[in-house]
């Protein structure tokens, strides 16, 4: 590990708090086609609600085709991904900070959390580029009105983990789901076990 790399990069928090960064895992219970077996990336999380970001539905649709200028700084695949069911004629993108890069003087670019930053894709690709490992541009997001996403909590529709940078630009063949699980200690890491079709064990 460089001296610039993050600790962080290699051992996530065990913080099970909803806050800005955290991942949120559909439960083994949570059968409803749009939000199964996601992972979701926590980008907004207040009093007025929460905003996050499906981080494993690559769509069919490729960077290029609609927002070409982003197309050389996205992660591979260069593939736009299904935010969530909310306003999919949208778009927004997170980016991953390089090791050691600063913000400062640099425009369209917001912190989230550690490396994970939101990048406006109104902002000049170029100026960008020097500072990030790579971005993902999202159609749609999920989101949660004030106290929502606590009930949902409470029902246990979700499991909360912490995030590591690598996740937001994990590639479309991976098997997020069970990647996050398995790096958690046990009982959840066990869950990575489960099969994602019950009628075929």
């Amino acid at each position: 590990m460089s001296s610039w790399e993050d600790p962080e990069d290699y051992r996530a928090r065990l913080d099970r708090t909803v806050t800005p960064g955290s991942l949120l895992l559909a439960s083994t219970e949570l059968l409803e086609p749009t939000f199964r077996r996601t992972v979701i990336y926590i980008i907004e999380h207040n009093e007025s609600g929460s905003l996050g970001v499906v981080l494993n539905r690559p769509s069919e649709t490729a960077v290029h085709n609609v927002l070409p200028q982003w197309s050389g700084l996205s992660a591979r695949p260069k593939a736009l991904f299904i935010g969530g069911p909310v306003k999919r004629d949208s778009a927004m993108c997170l980016g991953i900070l390089k090791p050691g890069a600063l913000l400062r003087g640099v425009d369209g670019i917001r912190a989230i959390e550690g490396r994970t930053v939101m990048v406006d894709l109104d902002a000049e690709p170029e100026h960008i580029a020097p500072i990030v490992e790579g971005v993902r541009v999202f159609v749609g997001y999920a989101g949660w009105t004030t106290g929502q996403l606590d009930s949902e909590l409470a029902r246990d529709d979700w499991m909360v983990m912490p995030s590591l940078p690598a996740d937001v630009l994990s590639p479309a063949r991976a098997d997020l789901w069970g990647r996050v699980l398995r790096r958690q200690s046990a009982p959840l890491s066990m869950l990575a076990t489960h099969p994602i079709e019950l009628d075929r064990n």
